[in-house]
């Protein structure tokens, strides 16, 4: 495009190339102070950059040694995990078997709960029966108890009226002995013999007969009969001991002794009649 300028003159041509030259001369001068400044920058950003440069080597030197002490960690904790992991694998296989064991002895204790209830089921069972069976003792017992109560209150009332027995024979032996004194006196006195007995005197007497008729009456009214130990016996003992005194009479020839309404020795006749015959026989 220059090539194709046409001047006037050389004045105008050397002008025009004086002005260029002097432009381009600025613009090497700019040139060469921003190459300048662009020196200076480099160097300042290559001093920077060297600085940084050696800091991130630095850095680099560090991140190194941290990442190999990170590595050699990290290979010890993967050795110790897989050591961990080994250990936590034979805990498991550990805690499992125990488990298996726990769940063996679990069903063993349920079974044998069920067995246990099954024997305590059975033991309330027995218990029951034998419940039922001390009840059914223990009342047999009791009855036994009241049998043999019984049986011991008529033995004592049976020694009691043995003794009674013995007292009635050696009373009825008295009474022969005084029958035969009677008999003696009723002899003397029918030939005309006068006796001094009290007994006789009372016999003389039929005033004196009816007092002691009466007297004896009242006696065996109100006195009951005792057994040996003092205490009255029982209507049945007193029945069964009249009854055995009677007999006794009967056998030894005293019948006139015995009422003859009531065959008794005690007259329960409600006859005042007969009871004063009774009397006045055992007095005659």
């Amino acid at each position: 495009m220059e090539n194709n300028l046409t001047f006037s003159s050389v004045d105008e041509e050397l002008k025009y190339w004086k002005a260029k030259a002097v432009e381009y001369k600025e613009g090497m001068d700019e040139m060469k102070e921003e190459l300048e400044e662009y020196q200076t920058s480099s160097k300042e950003l290559e001093l920077e950059l060297e600085s940084q440069l050696e800091q991130a080597e630095t850095k680099c030197r560090e991140f190194r040694t941290q990442s190999n002490r990170l590595l050699l960690e990290n290979s010890t904790l993967k050795e110790k995990i897989e050591n961990l992991v080994i250990e936590y694998n034979g805990q498991i296989d550990g805690l499992q078997s125990e488990l298996d064991e726990i769940r063996r002895m679990r069903d063993e204790l349920v079974s044998y709960v069920r067995e246990l209830e099954q024997e305590n089921d059975d033991l309330e069972r027995q218990n029951r029966a034998a419940v039922a069976s001390v009840e059914d003792f223990e009342t047999r017992l009791n009855q036994a108890i009241e049998r043999n109560a019984f049986l011991e209150s008529e033995l004592d009332e049976k020694e009691t009226l043995s003794v009674m027995v013995q007292r009635l024979k050696d009373e009825s032996k008295e009474l022969r002995q005084e029958l035969q004194v009677r008999s003696h006196n009723r002899e003397a006195f029918s030939n005309g013999i006068l006796s001094s007995s009290p007994i006789t005197d009372r016999c003389l007497t039929p005033k004196s007969r009816s007092i002691e008729s009466d007297k004896l009456a009242n006696e065996y009214k109100e006195s009951p009969i005792k057994g040996s130990n003092g205490i009255p016996l029982t209507p049945s003992a007193r029945v069964s001991a009249l009854n055995l005194v009677g007999d006794l009479l009967r056998r030894v020839g005293l019948e006139k002794y015995l009422c003859i309404s009531c065959s008794r020795l005690r007259c329960v006749c409600d006859d005042s009649k007969s009871r004063q015959l009774f009397l006045s026989s055992q007095l005659s």
